[in-house]
């Protein structure tokens, strides 16, 4: 499967962005997508993660009320509504697509989108 992240910006504290990751290749609706985010000289931490139905997801403590994953196999398409944004969220945020079950280690998702740049100012 392949995978293409979109949706990055430039925003102000506060604000909100939804980024998308679109799909391509077969049985996109079987995959668990996870979202995760790389800033400058830091690792790539986990940030939510959605199963293949959507009935259940998982994030990380840093964006737990503020963030929502969402996805729609009809559009082959994981959605990540991120409102409240602070500066400490901007990042490069890519999308991962694996086939085991939710888990924020990066060693559990084979595919991965090739990132969109989120600038959060103060």
């Amino acid at each position: 499967v392949q995978l293409q992240a979109s949706g990055g910006g430039v925003v102000q504290a506060g604000d909100s962005l939804r980024l998308s990751c679109a799909a391509s290749g077969r049985a996109f609706n079987s995959y668990t997508i996870a979202w995760f985010r790389q800033a400058p000289g830091k690792e790539r931490e986990f940030v939510a993660v959605i199963n293949w139905s959507g009935g259940s997801t998982y994030y990380a403590d840093s964006v737990k009320g503020r963030f929502t994953i969402s996805r729609d196999n009809a559009k082959d398409t994981v959605y990540l509504q991120m409102n409240s944004l602070k500066p400490e969220d901007s990042a490069v945020y890519y999308c991962g697509a694996g086939a085991s079950g939710l888990g924020s280690s990066r060693r559990m998702y084979d595919y991965w989108g090739q990132g969109t740049l989120v600038t959060v100012s103060s």
